[in-house]
């Protein structure tokens, strides 16, 4: 089976160096343009299934791929992004400052802990390989040829980490 991992288009928060998190911003016009381009670059290419984050950014990406093609997209609530907490919003420059206790995240996972009413990667990696272990590979017994994710960048990295079995510490396949 073949898995097309897909991360949403830009938003305003994108555009504004802003951690998003959980929270639901809507693409911009320059991430609906992308959308339709990569809708168009793989309209020849059959999809089996769609699955989506149910965040609008995620979605609005799938629909937007997915064009006038017959196929559901399936929203599920594994594939959120990861939660940031109380810095949903954050810049990120402020995220990454050398005094901010968050700025191992992208650099080095092993070190990072969510903040207050954050998720760990640990929690964000149990999830996606519990959606993909009850989802996805059931699939591939199915005859399932191609199927499409559209999710975010912390919540692929996750889906790949397992995937590839790679640790924490390379979470983000560097």
């Amino acid at each position: 089976m073949e898995l097309y991992l897909i991360r949403h288009g830009k938003t305003i928060w994108n555009a504004e160096n802003r951690l998003q998190g959980r929270t639901d911003i809507e693409l911009n016009e320059e991430g609906i343009a992308a959308a339709k381009e990569l809708g168009e670059k793989l309209k020849n290419i059959h999809f089996d299934m769609i699955y989506s984050s149910p965040l609008k950014r995620a979605f609005n990406t799938a629909e937007l791929i997915r064009g006038a093609r017959n196929i559901e997209i399936v929203k599920d609530d594994r594939l959120r992004e990861i939660s940031f907490g109380i810095y949903d919003g954050a810049y990120y420059k402020d995220w990454l400052a050398p005094d901010c206790p968050y700025r191992f995240f992208f650099n080095e996972p092993e070190k990072y802990f969510p903040p207050e009413k954050g998720e760990s990667i640990e929690e964000c990696c149990t999830r996606t390989k519990d959606f993909i272990q009850s989802v996805i590979e059931p699939l591939a017994q199915k005859n399932i040829e191609r199927v499409m994710i559209v999710a975010h960048g912390a919540l692929n990295a996750s889906i790949s980490c397992y995937l590839e079995k790679r640790d924490k510490r390379n979470s983000w396949g560097k």
